[in-house]
């Protein structure tokens, strides 16, 4: 069913917006001629499909036409958005920008800090939100609606947290694509095809992660099974335990995090 808001996303033909917004198009969540995507170019780019959608160059036209507005642009660009939307709903996915710079930006006190990722575009992302007291019910349950739709969604009780999840669901697939490619130089290594290890470890990747969302367990439980299993996999874990692999994994999520605190200081 179609939304009734009408919807606009700043920097919605980057990574994360065109995800989002396409997540909401082909589920029906939102319907195009209630959709208004801001870019520098004002292009329909690859929304070509759906004709219906507003586009336009300016902030502030989205802004004045639509209920909830939804920031996502780089984070080292929040200086140009140049945007005042008092009194609207206002969803932010810049990585490193605080809840109380959202509101300063935007000039609402209706604002929400959140994270999504580009999974948002399979309806598959996880997008954690963290809210402050000027949000009443109705707009706690439309950042709900909205966020569900392209995946699933929690509010968080802490504004920390959208800090955790940003290094959760922004580095985290980089850091499994990184892992799948070790992977595939093993493969290549001891002689396997090319086109067979990059299949092979792909499909290994999609039924892993499938295995795992599909089962009420966490995924400790994988593992201590695989080890008590004490067969290939045991040998391959314990090893990876010795060698502190959990450790240098933290540090890499460590830097990542305080990548986050300091992204929009720092540039």
């Amino acid at each position: 069913m179609s939304h009734k808001l009408k919807v606009g996303i700043v920097g919605g033909t980057g990574q994360l917006g065109a995800a989002m917004a396409t997540g909401w198009l082909e589920s029906d969540h939102i319907r195009p001629q209630d959709l208004w995507i801001s870019n520098r170019s004002g292009n329909a780019g690859e929304f070509a499909d759906w004709p219906e959608v507003n586009f336009t160059p300016s902030n502030q036209i989205l802004a004045d036409a639509c209920d909830v507005i939804v920031l996502s642009v780089p984070p080292t660009q929040t200086g140009e958005l140049d945007v005042s939307a008092r009194d609207k709903l206002v969803i932010s996915v810049m990585a490193g920008v605080s809840h109380r710079q959202i509101r300063e930006l935007a000039g609402t006190h209706k604002a929400v800090r959140a994270m999504s990722s580009p999974a948002a575009r399979q309806r598959s992302a996880y997008s954690a939100w963290f809210a402050k007291d000027g949000l009443s019910a109705t707009d706690r349950r439309t950042v709900q609606e909205l966020l569900s739709a392209i995946g699933s969604a929690d509010e968080v009780p802490d504004e920390g947290q959208i800090e955790v999840f940003t290094v959760l669901t922004g580095p985290v697939p980089g850091f499994a694509a990184f892992f799948a490619d070790c992977l595939v130089q093993y493969a290549l290594a001891n002689n396997v095809a090319p086109e067979a290890a990059v299949k092979s470890v792909k499909q290994l990747f999609l039924s892993s992660g499938q295995l795992m969302s599909v089962s009420d367990h966490p995924p400790d439980f994988f593992v201590k099974e695989m080890v008590d299993y004490g067969g290939t996999t045991t040998a391959g874990l314990k090893k990876l335990q010795e060698l502190g692999a959990a450790r240098l994994i933290e540090k890499g999520l460590d830097a990542s995090l305080e990548r986050v605190r300091t992204i929009v200081s720092s540039d």
